[in-house]
């Protein structure tokens, strides 16, 4: 694929505490598989990640960016301010302008760190946003952590009070790899076709828990333990989907283990009970953080990072599809082979699917698999995951100040939204220490793909 080599310029900056600078609004049609039309900046702070002191950190940057397409076509972005500890939203024209004055704090809570939020809107009321993110309260256990909801009926322009869904003290939102090592973000949210509302999260003690909501968000069951009871590895990085004929899928993988495989179950009684999980890839690698999306078609689309040396190697992103419901999957195959440019590694993929069946996989490109990854990475099926397109570099994924990927808390993101007519958002975000940090929107559409 041809990329267009002309560096986007601001074209004009808006006075407010985290900026908002508009890039220009087109970019020239390439050839492949996406059609790129724009990037916009979203917010820009300091560049300074002091030492881990609890709530007291020094931290100073903006960083976790969710990202939604509207009905419109406009994007609805969400991200973490550090310094003052909030997640903040904005709506964007599908032209990108701002289209509220001030960023809105979704969160409402400085005193205790925000971070990683997933968003999802009401399939039979889009106007109708959900936010989940993760809440570092220290309750009295090893770690600090709940899990909190909030939801807007106006299209983001107000959000109501928080809510705390599990209420625990064992360090909910953290998705541990052995005692040593985690990531935060462990948690995700799905939205049924039929108003019903579902979120799942682990905790550092291991178990994975999931609720549900019946009226949109407004009530949700007590949480249930689904994986991570006493004698079992510690579940990590779940993820949700959920099916035109309303059944709940989800997805996790395992910590403490070298040989982690991904585990999926599926409820076909809208989340009341999960059967026993189907166990994929289980061979001798190391596979990590699952992404689900249910086709148009019925199909389970599944992708996953895997590698032949353990957390800390080399990665490739599988992809994976179930055409039964979730009962069997077929053989994986890598869709980050080729790695783009001079890559090193693929790690931690984001997943859509449109009404057609076209499927985007994302993912975040090592330079070197031991440092932190620097832009971004994509492959596409025009045929609902047949086949798919050579993997590539998303122009303008990598912050051209030097800065790398966020998430400075932890890798389990979601960073990518695609609708039905194939329309694509993808938020980033980069950090330089000690000079600064931002967050930004990449649009683009699906076209046709050759096949190999």
């Amino acid at each position: 694929m041809h990329i267009c080599p002309r560096c986007m310029k601001p074209s004009r900056m808006l006075p407010a505490h985290l900026l908002l600078i508009l890039f220009a609004a087109s970019l020239p049609a390439c050839a492949g598989p996406i059609a790129w039309d724009s990037r916009v900046e979203i917010a820009r702070g300091p560049g300074e990640k002091g030492p881990w002191e609890q709530n007291d950190s020094r931290y100073r940057y903006v960083d976790d960016p969710a990202v939604s397409i509207g009905p419109d076509g406009g994007a609805a972005v969400a991200w973490v301010d550090q310094a003052r500890k909030d997640v903040f939203f904005q709506l964007l024209s599908p032209q990108g302008r701002a289209q509220l004055p001030q960023a809105l704090n979704v969160s409402r809570s400085g005193d205790t760190f925000s971070w990683l939020p997933r968003m999802e809107r009401a399939p039979d009321a889009p106007e109708r946003i959900y936010m989940l993110w993760q809440e570092i309260i220290f309750s009295g256990g090893s770690h600090g952590g709940d899990i909190l909801f909030s939801r807007s009926d106006d299209n983001g322009r107000s959000f109501s009070q928080p809510i705390n869904l599990s209420r625990s003290r064992a360090g909910d939102g953290k998705g541990r790899i052995n005692a040593k090592v985690w990531h935060n973000g462990s948690l995700d949210l799905a939205a049924g076709p039929d108003g019903v509302l579902y979120a799942a999260w682990t905790e550092y003690e291991g178990g994975l828990w999931f609720s549900r909501s019946e009226d949109g968000g407004r009530r949700f069951s007590p949480p249930q333990r689904i994986a991570g009871g006493v004698g079992d590895k510690p579940a990590r990085a779940p993820s949700l989907a959920v099916g035109k004929d309303r059944s709940v899928y989800l997805a996790w993988t395992t910590g403490e283990d070298e040989g982690a495989d991904i585990h999926v179950a599926a409820s076909r009684d809208r989340g009341k009970r999960f059967g026993r999980p189907v166990i994929v890839a289980a061979d001798d690698g190391y596979a990590d953080t699952p992404k689900l999306a249910a086709g148009p078609d019925g199909a389970l689309h599944l992708v996953y990072a895997q590698s032949d040396g353990g957390p800390f190697a080399r990665f490739q992103v599988h992809y994976t599809r179930s055409m039964d419901g979730g009962r069997t999957f077929e053989p994986s195959r890598a869709v980050s082979a080729p790695l783009p440019d001079s890559a090193d590694s693929a790690r931690y993929p984001y997943l859509g699917v449109d009404a057609a069946g076209r499927v985007a996989v994302v993912y975040e490109l090592y330079p070197d698999y031991r440092r932190e990854p620097r832009g971004l990475g994509i492959s596409v099926s025009a045929d609902g995951g047949h086949a798919f397109s050579e993997p590539e570099a998303v122009p303008h994924s990598a912050d051209p100040e030097g800065g790398t990927n966020g998430s400075h808390q932890g890798w389990l993101m979601e960073k990518l939204d695609v609708t039905d007519d194939g329309s694509v958002a993808i938020a980033n975000s980069s950090m330089a220490q000690g000079r600064q940090s931002r967050v930004w929107l990449i649009r683009g559409e699906m076209a046709a793909v050759s096949r190999r």
